[in-house]
């Protein structure tokens, strides 16, 4: 399965983001994207997960364009902002299951909490999320990655954003865990983190893709 932008074009008010950006993400394959504060790398997500379209060019999935497959697309997508969509008064274990089942992903209670606990919030899974620190609170958006079946493809904004250094390294485990089961992973960062993949792409908007084997 192979994730392609071809020549997109997008721009934000009179403000040219990228032209003619072109790249392919392979099963296994992972995409950095990286670049300044306001240089489009949120923008572009929205693209390639079809929140957006662009001014010119198209994303396709599996040789054909997202726009003529968007149920088919949807299905093989989890995409995972970098805003926070958690209900203050329900418990981390009801947060779960409700972003699941609003993004189409029903999951029962069982597999809720076993996501929870792969993110290291087990013991908090009956604590309202207002009760949880900034961090926990991110690993309880980031628990919907592991609800079953994992997506094909991934697509997350700052998903080490507000972790601590076990967490980040426990998120990093399980995504290259995932590539090396064959998803494709498209995310930036502003850490350091590079994952391991059959081959790991990296983009900084407004230069040239460079591949890198590894």
């Amino acid at each position: 399965m192979t994730l392609q932008a071809c020549g997109l074009t997008y721009a934000r008010g009179r403000r040219q983001l990228f032209t003619g950006l072109d790249f392919e993400v392979g099963a296994g394959e992972a995409l950095r994207v990286a670049g300044r504060n306001g240089s489009g790398k949120t923008s572009l997500l929205g693209l390639l997960c079809g929140l957006a379209d662009p001014q010119l060019g198209e994303v396709r999935w599996q040789g054909r364009a997202i726009r003529r497959q968007r149920d088919v697309f949807h299905r093989d997508l989890l995409y995972i902002g970098h805003r926070q969509g958690l209900k203050d008064d329900l418990s981390a274990l009801e947060n779960v299951r409700t972003s699941a089942a609003l993004a189409g992903r029903a999951c029962t209670t069982a597999q809720a909490l076993a996501a929870l606990q792969q993110m290291g919030l087990g013991s908090r899974a009956q604590l309202p999320v207002r009760s949880l620190s900034q961090g926990q609170r991110r690993r309880v958006l980031l628990a919907r990655l592991a609800i079953p079946p994992v997506a094909p493809l991934l697509i997350l904004d700052e998903p080490f954003t507000a972790l601590d250094t076990e967490s980040v390294d426990v998120l990093a485990q399980w995504l290259e865990q995932q590539l090396a089961d064959g998803a494709s992973v498209v995310y930036t960062t502003h850490q350091p983190q590079r994952l391991r993949a059959r081959r790991h792409h990296e983009i900084v908007l407004g230069q040239d893709l460079a591949g890198e084997g590894g």
